[in-house]
This record gives structure tokens, C-alpha cells and sequence, in this order.
């Protein structure tokens, strides 16, 4: 039986195979030097073929960084984080970059730990994220040693933030009512006092004008039915579609609209917002809803990320990223 060499490859395997010296080697696979094309080409494929993996402690040293960044945040379900996260991923890969992911809970203790270990993992940078955009960073964030970049979070004056445009994604669900001949609109989202639900209640009411009527509650199917009971329940004219704050909100809304022997959309058309797809898929009918876009925001807080690692500069600013609106069978898509 022929035992298999399974002991590490080194520059100098690489070297050999490829019949360069040590040198060369390491230029081409690092794109340093004056390494030609062909060569560069040659040494990369036979580092592949041999199954060459640089050392990352030793490029560590020899660069001064550890190739590695942290995401912080409190959002403990990653239903936000996650798909962000994979954003950053996918940059960061291409870099050779790894990503610790970091959960706080909300509990200022556990984020000061998990922020202590990332400075001591010598991490080249940090992107703070949040379930809600109001939602302040802690202030360790804007005394730190390496580059930090907000996502879906807004930092001080002098930061970098990505954010998804919500007035934007509000606008994308009314103007697509609108468009489908619905004209008496109601708006049923979350807390008054989340930023988000101001943001796209004032963008609605910028649409519809004096039309417009808002109502405040919580991000649950709870409030989306007790909503419907409200209105359904008393006097006056009744909608003929619904724009909702969440993808939750939405679901209790329809139901609601069900139990009410209301069909949907043909009485009344319902949108919702977030593009939760374990949510808005297994809704029936399936939810029209706003797409916040998540991975390609993640996408943009590591391309940030990358570039002040390596010192370059960014201007400091918040970034609003377009939504996008996905038609299902609420509002009539097939």
C-alpha cells in the first residue's frame, strides 16, 4: 500500500515544481515584483496543482496585517446580519480575508468582550451592524485602533455607513399600487419611534398627500390582525390595498383579510416590506414585498472595509442603497 504525503507544501515545493527561484515564487503568487505573466501564471497553476495555502500567520507578519476582519452586532437571529454577512464574505474571499462573526445580544459586557478579542486577534478592520439604524454604537466603536464600517447602522459624522434607502423602497411599493389601480391606501407598519417607520411613513404620505393614513404598532402578525379588526371593525370607507411596514406585519394582515372572507388581491391588494423569504414565500397568496437588498449592502461595507484596510482613503458619509420590489401573487403577479 503507497502511503499518501499529506505534510504541508512550502514556497520551496513551489519553486521546485515550477522551476523558478524562491524569490520569483513569492512575488508571483503575492503579484509583487517584476514577475512576467507566463511566469506568474506557471508558478500560481502549479501552487494550485500541488496543493500550496500560503501561511497566514507568516503573511501576517511579512504585510503587518492578519487578513482577517470582525462584524459586531446585536442582531442575534442574523435574520439582517446573515444575509450581509454573506456579502462581506464574498468580497473578502477573493482577498484570501477571513470574517468573525460576533453576536452581542444587545448587552454592552458581551460586545466589550467580543470587541477586546478582535483587537487582540490583531483584526484589520471592523463593520458594525444593528437590527435598527437608530440604534446607537457603542462608543468603544470611535476610539478603536483599526478602520470600523457601519452597516445598516449609522455612525458618527466622521464614518462610513451603508443603509438601505427606505424612502426610496416606500415609494417603489406605493407607486406599484398605484400603478395596479389601487387608490385608497393604507399604511400599517411598526413603532413610531424606529427610524425606519418614519422614514417610510413620510415617504408615503410624500405619495398619496392627503390620502394617506398611517398606523403605528409593532413589527408582529399580532398587529397586522388587531390592524384589520380596526378598520374593518368601524365605519367609513375601506382600502383597497395595503402597504406594510414588515413582512410579519403583512402576514397578519392577510390573514386577517382571509377571515374576513376578503380576497386577496382582488378586494384588496397587500405589500409588504424586508423580502423575508421564509415569510413572504409561505404566505398565501405569496407577499409582494421591498427587498432591502442586504447581501449587496454587506457587499459594500466590504469592499469599504478592504480599501481602509489596506489605507486608502474614503470619504466619510452615509451611503443609502436602493431597494428593490419583488412581485408575487398578493398584488396579482403570477
Amino acid at each position: 500500500m503507497v502511503e499518501k504525503d499529506i505534510r504541508r507544501r512550502t514556497i520551496h515545493d513551489v519553486a521546485r515544481a515550477a522551476g523558478v527561484s524562491i524569490s520569483t515564487a513569492s512575488n508571483a503568487l503575492n503579484g509583487t515584483g517584476r514577475t512576467n505573466p507566463e511566469t506568474r501564471e506557471r508558478v500560481r497553476r502549479v501552487a494550485e496543482d500541488i496543493g500550496f495555502r500560503p501561511n497566514a500567520l507568516a503573511r501576517g507578519l511579512l504585510s503587518k496585517r492578519s487578513h482577517a476582519i470582525g462584524i459586531i452586532t446585536n442582531d442575534t437571529y442574523g435574520r439582517l446580519t446573515l444575509p450581509m454577512a454573506a456579502g462581506v464574505s464574498e468580497v473578502l474571499v477573493e482577498e484570501g480575508m477571513s470574517v468573525f462573526l460576533c453576536a452581542t445580544d444587545n448587552d454592552p459586557r458581551l460586545a466589550k468582550l467580543h470587541l477586546e478579542t478582535l483587537l487582540d486577534r490583531q483584526v484589520d478592520g471592523i463593520i458594525f451592524t444593528a437590527t435598527r439604524m437608530d440604534l446607537k454604537p457603542p462608543m468603544e466603536l470611535s476610539r478603536l485602533p483599526v478602520p470600523i464600517v457601519y452597516a445598516f447602522a449609522e455612525g458618527p459624522e466622521d464614518s462610513v455607513s451603508f443603509v438601505p434607502d427606505d424612502a426610496q423602497g416606500a415609494r417603489l411599493a406605493v407607486e406599484h399600487l398605484l400603478q395596479a389601480g389601487r387608490s385608497r391606501i393604507l399604511h400599517v407598519t411598526g413603532p413610531e419611534d424606529y427610524l425606519a417607520a418614519r422614514i417610510r411613513a413620510a415617504s408615503y404620505r410624500d405619495v398619496l398627500g392627503e390620502r394617506a393614513e398611517v398606523m403605528f404598532g409593532d413589527w408582529s402578525e399580532e398587529w397586522g390582525h388587531e390592524a384589520i379588526q380596526r378598520v374593518f371593525g368601524g365605519a367609513g370607507l375601506k382600502p383597497d390595498a395595503i402597504f406594510c411596514g414588515s413582512d410579519e406585519i403583512a402576514r397578519g394582515v392577510i390573514d386577517a383579510l382571509r377571515d374576513l372572507d376578503l380576497s386577496i388581491p382582488s378586494d384588496i391588494a397587500v405589500v409588504g416590506f424586508d423580502n423575508w423569504e421564509v415569510v413572504a414565500r409561505q404566505t398565501r397568496p405569496s407577499l409582494t414585498t421591498v427587498d432591502m437588498e442586504l447581501k449587496e449592502l454587506g457587499r459594500q461595507a466590504g469592499l469599504a472595509i478592504l480599501q481602509l484596510s489596506k489605507r486608502e482613503d474614503i470619504p466619510p458619509g452615509i451611503r443609502r442603497l436602493p431597494c428593490s420590489l419583488v412581485t408575487r401573487k398578493s398584488c396579482g403577479a403570477i
